[in-house]
């Protein structure tokens, strides 16, 4: 069997307040309400003068602002402050199990961990153990390595994926933590319509069950070039990719026997399991603007295969993108009438991995020509079907997320188009909770 070095893995040490009050300690991840400075004027609110993860993030709705550097330096201060005054427990090291209801009743399944980075690799069509799901804008790392480099303390709302159809990682870990009848190590309602959370640390003597698990699933994941792909970023990606950035700046300064046992090798996050009954994929689908809709749906159905049929309703259209497989449907009108078209494909990977390139030439080469296309990214397909009835609109339903296929099609054509899927509703985004030393 091999060690949880040889998988990428690594047992933390895990902070967490001596006295944790879940109403203000744990706030939602920082690329979340990016447009509403009103949620996080009451999230301040809500923790009020109180230790909470508020004052040791940057949410970014304040990233345009002239005082990120004010910020960075009090979010320094402040974790130096909460670290001298001794509000955290002492650490566990291991794992920790967690339970999250939303406010939409789903229950979702994780598991706490730290990654080696040099296990970690967001560039297209990697072999690493674990890879990114979604394009990586390289630009989005700088500000976020400007607050890691040098911080005292991590937090994170990385959420990684595992392909676990057995349910035997993160599950069977709870149903162990749950029949030695550990207690919690934290239990209560989050702030914000965060819903709840129950967090259990996982004691020692699971972890060659642990162990034994993450083997099973590696061997069930190894390509045939020997290449294996345990974990894809979902969510928090920019993230992960900062803390690989700011491993590798940092390593150049360190002897071999440093860089093996560096805290900053390192990275915390949440493994859920991709077929976690409380994960929700939800397919994030595009309105075009100026597009000729009959040339669009020609030049996919060439490229992709498949057959046109109209539907008689918005309704309707909605229905047989749901139920046919990888179908895509159409919305605009034509001589002020609405039209609802069904392009059924047979493609067997995601749907958006095919999808999205075909569009993005298509748009190329009117832009090309002279002439502007817009693209919009809409959550829910209601909005779509109204906005595919204004003049000049193409609405477009993307078909829901195949789990089946998920880690197939990374690893066959590398992450996916930005904007492919959302994991669950904002209000459903991992908070910050638990904490890690760095240095």
């Amino acid at each position: 069997m091999k060690p949880f070095s040889s998988l990428g893995i690594h047992l933390p040490d895990i902070l967490l307040p001596e006295h944790i009050d879940l109403k203000t300690w744990p706030v939602i991840a920082c690329d979340q309400y990016t447009q509403d400075r009103d949620y996080w004027k009451k999230a301040a609110e809500s923790a009020g003068t109180k230790p909470s993860t508020l004052n040791l993030i940057l949410p970014e709705v304040y990233l345009a602002d002239g005082d990120r550097e004010q910020r960075i330096a009090g979010i320094r201060s402040t974790m130096q402050q909460y670290l001298a005054d001794g509000i955290f427990a002492p650490p566990h090291r291991g794992f920790i199990y967690i339970e999250r209801k939303t406010a939409y009743g789903r229950v979702r399944h994780g598991l706490i961990l730290a990654v080696d980075l040099e296990a970690y690799e967001w560039t297209p069509f990697s072999k690493a153990l674990i890879r990114a799901t979604e394009a990586t804008i390289v630009d989005r790392i700088p500000p976020r390595k400007a607050i890691r480099k040098n911080a005292p303390l991590e937090l994170p709302h990385i959420m990684l994926l595992v392909n676990d159809p057995g349910r035997l990682l993160v599950e069977t870990a709870g149903a162990g933590v749950k029949a030695l009848g550990t207690p919690p190590a934290y239990d209560g309602e989050l702030m914000m319509n965060g819903g709840s959370i129950t967090g259990w640390a996982v004691p020692e003597e699971l972890n060659n069950s642990v162990c034994a698990a993450l083997n099973t699933i590696a061997d069930a994941n190894t390509a045939a070039d020997g290449s294996t792909f345990l974990f894809a970023a979902g969510d928090g990606n920019h993230s992960l990719a900062t803390a690989k950035a700011v491993w590798d700046d940092y390593k150049t300064k360190l002897t071999a026997e440093e860089r093996r046992t560096s805290r900053v090798r390192y990275a915390l996050v949440e493994v859920v399991n991709i077929y976690d009954t409380g994960l929700t994929f939800e397919p994030i689908h595009r309105v075009l603007f100026g597009a000729d809709t009959t040339e669009l749906i020609a030049r996919l159905k060439t490229t992709l295969g498949g057959t046109v049929s109209e539907c008689a309703s918005g309704p309707e259209l909605e229905q047989a993108v749901k139920t046919t497989g990888n179908a895509f449907g159409f919305v605009n009108t034509v001589n002020g009438k609405a039209t609802y078209t069904l392009l059924a494909t047979t493609i067997s990977e995601l749907a958006v991995a095919r999808f999205q390139p075909v569009v993005d030439d298509y748009t190329a080469e009117q832009e090309a020509a002279g002439r502007h296309i817009g693209i919009d990214y809409i959550h829910g397909s209601e909005e779509v079907l109204k906005l595919g009835l204004q003049p000049n609109t193409t609405g477009i339903l993307l078909p829901p997320v195949d789990k089946d296929s998920f880690f197939a099609t990374i690893s066959t054509r590398g992450p996916l188009p930005r904007k492919s899927f959302s994991m669950g509703e904002a209000d459903e985004k991992r908070f910050y909770l638990e904490c890690r030393k760095l240095f």
